[in-house]
């Protein structure tokens, strides 16, 4: 592995991107198309397309700085700071926040929009991402933790091949997921679907840049490979296995894992037993409500929402039914029931029935029942459900697929005092650190 390997991060796709460059006086930037190479200094840009070319326009003096058929490189040693950037694509906390980037940049044109990629090393794209996923204030071993994993799993999505496993999508049946192999044009995106990275708008912490430099280097590794290094919000209480989520493959440091404090050895796929435990409170790591705890865990826009390891939500019939064929684009009628066929080991569903007046159908995996269930996405796919006679009642636990390290379960650990290595190997069992490089 070369040391500190760069990252190509996909940022979004603009209509227009306004951004600027801190360059201080003096100082140049350097901008590339595809046969011209041109310099630029501080100011303020606005780039879109216009003529079927990317067009770069200094918004102080609006001057054509310049223009490209395909793509435009910015090239500067400087931070650049990118208004309008939509995080949270698709659920509850979905915004848009100006934020600013180390590292260079590409521009390329999507049709009449222009898809934003950041070239930036390894490690400044780790200590980014610590930062972006937990509330920089947090525990130095979480944050370690957290390095660790973040640096295997972007890693292993450049080194390995892409998996190739097709979806089911028949007239009855639709057994989907999404994963992060669907990007071709840059190594993995910026929002949730990947790995949150928002830039170094909330990395200015001494807690991040020494987790970073603690840990540099290090990968998660298991059977002498980098591993896979999911993880979520909060598992609920107990972790859930890979092929539940994606692709019918078996990793095994991506096991049935129990978050409880009280070891109980729970049979979650049973359909009786998981909606027993779904519906109690058991004690766990993630299973806290200190808002003291959460505030110092969690970053601004998730502590909007509580509530995490267990929660409840009702629609009346008529709601759900509009939702469904709103998120699916079919008419199914009103929906009369809703069955779970299959779950995973955690209790989330992975296949569940919609039956409606005019349609049924059995949908998969646990992101598309969340999907197509809620205006946005569900908490998890962990869930029960109350079939009255005017609505749907769910009860569901935690936040997200439950694979690896649960977020709020880990800084919880490292609360009571576990070291970053100790929660490694409890939410990863099997892996070891291995360390690749140790320095810059």
């Amino acid at each position: 592995m070369d040391k500190n390997p760069i990252i190509t991060v996909g940022i979004g796709i603009f209509e227009k991107i306004i951004f600027e460059t801190k360059l201080p006086n003096g100082v140049q930037g350097k901008l590339t198309d595809e046969d011209s190479t041109k310099y630029f200094y501080y100011s303020k840009y606005c780039a879109f397309v216009k003529d079927n070319k990317i067009v770069l326009e200094n918004l102080s003096n609006n001057e054509i700085v310049i223009s490209s058929n395909e793509k435009i490189s910015i090239i500067s040693n400087y931070t650049t700071k990118i208004e309008n950037v939509e995080i949270g694509i698709g659920f509850h906390w979905q915004r848009k926040e100006t934020q600013e980037f180390p590292g260079h940049f590409l521009l390329r044109k999507i049709d009449n929009k222009i898809l934003l990629i950041n070239l930036v090393n390894l490690e400044e794209y780790i200590t980014s991402v610590i930062s972006s996923e937990m509330n920089g204030n947090n525990s130095l071993e979480l944050l370690k933790a957290h390095a660790v994993i973040s640096r295997s799993w972007v890693m292993c999505r450049k080194l390995y091949p892409k998996h190739t496993q097709k979806p089911i999508i028949e007239e009855d049946k639709t057994i989907t997921w999404q994963d992060s192999n669907s990007h071709t044009l840059f190594d993995v995106c910026a929002d949730d679907h990947c790995q949150r990275y928002q830039g170094i708008t909330r990395a200015y912490n001494p807690n991040v840049k020494k987790a970073v430099e603690e840990t540099i280097g290090e990968f998660l590794v298991f059977d002498d490979k980098i591993c896979d290094a999911r993880f979520s919000k909060c598992c609920g209480g107990v972790g859930e296995e890979f092929e539940t989520c994606w692709q019918d493959i078996h990793y095994g440091y991506l096991e049935k894992y129990e978050d409880l404090t009280e070891e109980k050895s729970l049979d979650l796929t049973n359909e009786v037993n998981a909606e027993n435990f779904i519906k109690s409170s058991p004690q766990a790591y993630c299973n806290t409500t200190d808002k003291n705890v959460l505030s110092k865990i969690l970053n601004s826009y998730d502590n909007e929402y509580q509530n995490f390891f267990r929660w409840k939500l009702s629609y009346t019939k008529q709601e759900l039914s509009e939702i469904i064929k709103e998120k699916s684009g079919e008419n199914f009628g009103e929906i009369i029931d809703l069955q779970p066929l299959e779950r995973g080991v955690s209790g989330r569903i992975k296949k569940l029935k919609i039956i409606g007046t005019k349609k049924t159908i059995i949908i998969g995996k646990e992101l598309e029942i969340r999907r197509l269930l809620s205006k946005n996405h569900l908490y998890s796919s962990a869930f029960t459900i109350e079939n009255n006679s005017d609505n749907f009642v769910f009860v569901g636990a935690g936040w997200g697929h439950g694979v690896g390290l649960c977020q709020i379960g880990a800084a919880v650990m490292a609360e009571e005092g576990k070291d970053y290595k100790q929660i490694l190997s409890h939410y990863y069992k099997g892996a070891i650190i291995k360390k690749y490089y140790n320095e810059l």
